[in-house]
């Protein structure tokens, strides 16, 4: 099964939004860098069978705007595995039902994301791999995904996400010509 984790876009800040912290939206710029990152997403040739996401509004608009440029066949579906202060485990029992040829596509927070990653690599919750709002990493979960027995394929921050999207996009203008 592959994993890929990918943090929400750039959400309006806390001390500017008025409301609760589950409905604080993206911001323009955000969507617009969700939508390039997404571009990224599939060029690397990103197909997902199944598409998860916090029910947080900032992670679930990220979702809809993947979905758009990477799947648009699948449902996006809410997880609160994946809102803030869910623990790794939870995801990790999730994704140990789902088949091992599915490609899964989580949206979510930090640290949340990064502790998902720590657990998958190191088989414990650390701290040190933050993902920044919408960056990605792809992990390679083997057999019943056990915790620290897994594979790091690639980690992409959202510039290169963008870059890969833009480049894509620039050859597929180069073909049509």
């Amino acid at each position: 099964m592959e994993c890929i984790l990918i943090r929400h876009g750039i959400a309006v800040e806390r001390d500017e939004w008025e409301g609760t912290d589950e409905n604080r939206p993206l911001t323009e710029r955000g969507k617009k860098r969700v939508r390039q990152a997404a571009a990224g997403l599939a060029a690397l040739g990103c197909k997902p069978t199944h598409l998860f996401t916090s029910p947080f509004v900032r992670a679930y608009d990220t979702a809809r705007l993947l979905r758009t440029v990477v799947c648009p066949g699948l449902k996006v579906e809410t997880r609160e595995e994946l809102a803030v202060g869910a623990k790794p485990e939870q995801l990790v029992n999730i994704l140990r039902t789902l088949p091992s040829d599915a490609v899964v596509l989580c949206v979510g927070h930090e640290p949340f994301l990064g502790e998902v990653v720590s657990l998958f690599l190191c088989g414990k919750v650390l701290l040190n791999f933050p993902i920044k709002k919408a960056g990605a990493a792809c992990l390679e979960v083997e057999g019943k995904g056990r915790a620290g027995q897994c594979r790091l394929r690639w980690w992409l921050p959202p510039m290169q996400l963008r870059v890969l999207g833009k480049r894509a996009g620039i050859r597929r203008q180069r073909e049509q010509s």
